[in-house]
């Protein structure tokens, strides 16, 4: 993971910089076009010392009204999902490779994803987690740096430095295609066996 040089840190170690600190670093945040078209900025929601950090695609609708993400049909169906791997919201944390919505939900741009890529570096590097569950393809390239497609990196649980990485589908692309739904819940089970051996503090 990289480092983010924020005014008065320099080589910060990981949990050494605060999300608030974070977020206060974005600001209203300019850096690509995003910034023009969203209501708000969905910075992320959960536990800042969660043992699992989800990471999806972006913010849709709802989420840019509200502000937080996973709020919408997908947030509802991601919610009773989490149950798979013996997880509840409360203990996540959960942010997105794009922190505004791009418009009529459109894929996010590469240039879109590198202006936002440096926060989201320091959120996993904030709350450190033991694993990160990756949402559809956009997040599981940025996280596994890959150009794969999450069809080929599913099923099975990846090592990433520090991390045990789980890619998976998004739970909104399950909705089209429900046939995915039950790969996606085996794989949750399969990050929540993982959890169940390696206990906190042992991972």
């Amino acid at each position: 993971m990289g480092v983010m040089h924020i005014p008065g840190h320099t080589h910060q170690r990981p949990g050494e910089v605060s999300l608030e600190e974070i977020r206060s670093l974005m600001g209203n945040c300019q850096l690509c076009e995003l910034g023009q078209t969203r209501s708000n900025l969905v910075f992320g929601v959960g536990d800042p010392h969660a043992r699992v950090m989800i990471i999806g695609e972006g913010p849709g609708k709802n989420e840019d009204l509200q502000g937080e993400p996973f709020v919408g049909a997908a947030g509802k169906k991601l919610d009773a999902l989490l149950g798979n791997a013996g997880l509840t919201r409360d203990e996540v944390y959960i942010a997105n490779v794009v922190k505004c919505r791009p418009p009529s939900n459109r894929n996010p741009r590469p240039a879109e994803i590198e202006a936002c890529s440096p926060f989201l570096r320091e959120q996993v590097r904030s709350i450190w987690p033991d694993a990160i569950i990756c949402l559809g393809n956009f997040a599981s390239q940025w996280v596994l740096k890959t150009d794969r497609g999450v069809m080929s990196l599913r099923g099975r649980l990846h090592q990433q430095g520090h991390f045990v990485v789980l890619p998976t589908f998004h739970p909104a692309a399950c909705i089209y295609h429900s046939e995915w739904q039950p790969l996606l819940e085996e794989d949750l089970r399969l990050l929540g066996a993982w959890l169940r051996e390696h206990p906190a503090g042992e991972a």
